[in-house]
């Protein structure tokens, strides 16, 4: 719906922007690996492990996910002597990956265009920015 007449907008699901995230995709760590695969042509598994901070059990089980899920493929061999692993975004990891990002945006430009500024906003009372004359809800 647009806040403005709230009629419903045709690009977008149902409901509020966070409905349509994929919570497959929208978890940090995986959010994390998509990006920066989506950056590279491949990405080997220690630059993940080591740019997302995690161990290498914690890494394996998000890439399982999301190699699951169809939207990576890894790929296991050896440079040299030492044992790879690298991982690739496949098309329908790009297409996830930016529907993400569609929705993230939108979400972003709901927040950014129902601000209230602190000097005129009230302590008792916040507006759902859909329904202008609908129920109030308390923050307390």
């Amino acid at each position: 719906m647009t806040a403005e007449t709230g009629t419903p907008d045709p690009h977008v699901p149902s409901g509020h922007p966070v409905n349509g995230l994929d919570e497959v995709v929208h978890q940090r760590v995986r959010l994390g690996i998509l990006a920066i695969a989506h950056e590279a042509r491949r990405v080997e598994f220690g630059y993940l492990r080591t740019e997302l901070d995690l161990t290498a059990g914690n890494l394996s089980k998000h890439l399982s996910v999301l190699e699951t899920a169809g939207l990576i493929e890894v790929e296991k061999g050896y440079e040299g002597r030492r044992g790879r692993t690298w991982i690739t975004l496949t098309p329908t990891g790009s297409v996830a990956l930016a529907e993400e990002i569609k929705r993230l945006k939108l979400l972003i430009t709901q927040v950014e265009s129902t601000d209230i500024p602190a000097s005129r906003r009230t302590d008792d009372q916040v507006r759902a920015p859909s329904s202008p004359g609908g129920p109030r809800a308390s923050s307390s």
